[in-house]
């Protein structure tokens, strides 16, 4: 009967959760990019929102 590798099955743990914790890193910072990426958006819309009703009147 083989022995186990220990040593690869604590790599291969290793490497698990170091892509875990870089997902969790990626997806922290993605919210902080999109929140850029709507501020600018918004505002905008929001100008073209007041330039609306003048037309309308």
């Amino acid at each position: 009967m083989a022995k186990p590798n220990y040593s690869y099955e604590k790599r291969q743990r290793d490497l698990a959760k170091k892509q875990k914790k870089e997902d969790k890193r990626i997806r922290k910072q993605q919210p902080l990019d999109s929140a850029e990426v709507t501020t600018p958006t918004e505002d905008s819309t929001t100008s073209q929102t007041s330039e609306i009703p003048p037309d309308a009147t």
